[in-house]
């Protein structure tokens, strides 16, 4: 095939690397059960090392004949201490500590690997463990003969399991909005064409994957045999090849099809499940020969109109096993490329869970991994019913799902790829969700993720990574993305000090969220504050000092006037915006309802939500089950143009000619009420 091929992936040993020397050994029997392994090799980095603190990770390498259970010994030289681990569980008697498998990555096929990450303190000297021993054999790269008999099972022939494949993919990019848009070609949506600059940008970002989204309409026949678009084929095999060229693993699909045309499946089958053999009998077939880094996904979010949720089911059934017999069929790369089946809706409820789980069984092929998308408890997603904080609510939501997948899926050796993550409010706007509250999901998002096993594939359509200038749009959200690979952020419960302009500066106080880390220091930019007497800790509570707020706060001019931060033995520092305000004010205005806005004095305050109610008490406006309305939806405030503008959307379901009391709470506490009525497509607002 042309424009794919694959380059020896990179790895890059940060700080220290201790490496066995590898033998050329191989198994050639297979053991019923965990085993002392004849043979290892152990790859032990430093990270990211700090005062007090490191990151490390090891990898380890199976020599001898495969591995099912396995133990890991070592004894760190220097009196260090695992603090905290992820894909393996760590304890320690003394200097000697001992990782195990969690369930998900119990296997390891000859020559094949498995990694584990760590958290751990240090103080004088931080060296290097002189050996490592894989259930009771030393790791010298050497291999001997089997402590227990073994069966004489042969082994799996190939490379990586899907489990590995699919871990090694963590994290993930999606490159959306682009190859999927719905238009004459990539750029209909707005994003530039895609060259190999951009990829290799994103690789340098630090991702190990890339999904690729593809709708297919524009560029098939609409009549027998369906077939697609030569040159369309091309570029996608080309942008394909850029991705692997970057060293990066590939996921392709079928993407906005599943609502253009898919979804009338119930009622036209014969069309859909024509057009959609064409496609993968195409793609399979084009692609045959690509590396096991391309991956195909049989399809994006299936949906279906017009039926109840058994009989969708059905239909995805029946599509998932089409796709497998396809793809398998045209022998070749694909005879056991790692598949991806999707869900209905790629929803994590537990009905869609286990009617995907039935497929995967009744397929009965190791290469096969499922995906789900996940983007938030819904009101906090968006903003609205008074959603405003990352809190316990939101938090169990995101731990139910994952917990459901992990259960279903990676607990009994079927890889899960999140293919789409992230807040569903970015549609409208990536403010939709206050900042700090945004950092706190995200980064949680990712820890809860590795817990369970689960690959991430950061959903992107230009709204994040910018792709002409290769800079992110949000440093800081990235920041704690990016730390979040490797480790936990200490965050806090505001990343917002509001002092009134007007009023006494007091001590203000805020509740810090460490993670597991501990704090270190205060900074305002590469200056630490001097605790005790620009800030006081106690426990997890930070008190700012009014002194030194008072210095921070200079002429006390509106706004921002500094930004600390809290900085913890690991992750990403937690900002501290200290804000100068004063009680926001607003005008009386008319207009019509496609252009009324609200003139807003903000005085340096954030609005966090708006309630609209009825005199009578009851919801008005949009989503009349909750008077907190959608934010960036129903309201979005501008704090250049001094304004809160109520689009549209929020006049088509408000009563003509009712008066509608508006409540906008500020993030300060402050709030402000607002009356507006409107008649015949005009508004009229006042302060009575």
């Amino acid at each position: 095939m042309q424009g794919v091929r694959r380059r020896t992936r990179r790895w890059i040993t940060l700080v220290v690397m201790a490496v066995a020397t590898m033998a050329a050994g191989l198994g050639l029997i297979m053991p019923s059960a965990a085993y002392a392994a004849e043979g290892c090799k152990v790859e032990y980095k430093i990270a990211s090392q700090w005062p007090g603190g490191f990151t490390g990770n090891v990898a380890i390498t199976n020599l001898g004949t495969p591995v099912n259970k396995w133990g890991l010994e070592w004894t760190f030289p220097n009196g260090q201490r695992v603090t905290q681990a992820w894909n393996a569980t760590v304890t320690n008697a003394g200097d000697v500590h001992t990782a195990k498998n969690v369930d998900y990555n119990a296997k390891i096929a000859t020559n094949g690997s498995v990694s584990f990450g760590f958290n751990g303190s240090w103080s004088g000297t931080n060296g290097v463990p002189a050996q490592f021993k894989l259930n009771g054999v030393v790791c010298d790269g050497t291999t001997g003969e089997p402590s227990t008999p073994p069966t004489t099972t042969p082994p799996p022939t190939g490379g990586a399991t899907a489990m590995e494949t699919v871990a090694a993919m963590e994290p993930g990019w999606n490159l959306g909005n682009t190859l999927d848009a719905v238009g004459a070609d990539e750029t209909a949506w707005g994003n530039p064409r895609v060259t190999q600059e951009l990829i290799d940008n994103v690789a340098a970002q630090g991702y190990n994957s890339i999904r690729i989204p593809v709708t297919w309409d524009n560029h098939q026949s609409k009549t027998a045999p369906y077939a697609v678009e030569d040159a369309y084929l091309d570029r996608v095999e080309e942008v394909v090849g850029y991705a692997l060229n970057a060293d990066l693993h590939v996921l392709i699909n079928i993407h906005h099809d599943s609502w253009i045309w898919m979804a009338d499946m119930n009622t036209n089958r014969a069309v859909v499940e024509a057009r959609y053999e064409a496609i993968w009998t195409e793609v399979a077939t084009r692609f045959r020969d690509a590396p096991p880094e391309v991956l195909f996904e049989s399809v994006n979010e299936p949906q279906f109109n017009n039926v109840d949720d058994p009989t969708a089911e059905g239909l995805l059934n029946d599509l998932n096993v089409s796709f497998h017999e396809i793809v398998r069929g045209t022998g070749g790369g694909n005879a056991t490329r790692v598949l991806v089946l999707p869900t209905l809706h790629t929803n994590a409820g537990q009905a869609h869970l286990d009617a995907l789980s039935a497929t995967i069984a009744s397929l009965d092929d190791e290469n096969i991994a499922a995906t789900i998308h996940y983007y938030g408890f819904w009101p906090f997603s968006v903003n609205v019913a008074g959603y405003t904080k990352f809190n316990a609510e939101v938090q169990a939501d995101l731990e139910g799902y994952f917990d459901r997948a992990h259960a279903e899926f990676v607990a009994n050796g079927i890889p899960v790829i999140v293919g789409e993550w992230g807040l569903l409010g970015f549609d409208a706007h990536t403010g939709t969700v206050e900042q700090g509250e945004k950092l706190k999901f995200f980064e949680y998002l990712q820890y809860y993720a590795a817990q369970k096993g689960l690959t991430l594939q950061l959903w992107d359509n230009g709204q994040h990574f910018n792709r002409t200038t290769f800079q992110w749009k949000d440093p800081e959200l990235f920041n704690m993305m990016k730390a979040s690979w490797t480790t936990r952020s200490g965050t806090a419960s505001t990343d917002q000090v509001f002092v009134a302009k007007s009023g006494t500066v007091s001590d203000v106080s805020i509740t810090l969220n460490p993670n597991g880390t501990t704090f270190q220091a205060l900074r305002l930019g590469s200056t630490n504050l001097v605790q005790g007497t620009d800030y006081t800790i106690s426990g997890n509570t930070l008190t700012i000092k009014a002194s030194r707020l008072t210095t921070l706060l200079g002429d006390r001019a509106y706004g921002v006037k500094a930004n600390l931060s809290a900085v913890f033995s690991q992750g990403a520092p937690w900002r501290i915006s200290v804000i100068s305000y004063d009680q926001p004010t607003m005008s009386a205005a008319t207009g019509a309802t496609g252009s009324f806005a609200i003139p807003t004095q903000f005085n340096g305050d954030q609005l966090a939500t708006m309630e609209a109610k009825y005199a009578d008490g009851t919801a008005a406006g949009p989503h009349n089950w909750t008077s907190y309305k959608e934010f960036a939806r129903a309201f979005s405030p501008d704090y250049t143009a001094g304004t809160v503008a109520l689009p549209q959307a929020f006049w088509t379901d408000v009563n003509d000619g009712q008066k509608v009391t508006l409540t906008f709470h500020f993030w300060s506490g402050k709030t402000v009420t607002y009356y507006v009525t409107e008649s015949g497509g005009n508004v009229t607002g006042s302060l009575t």
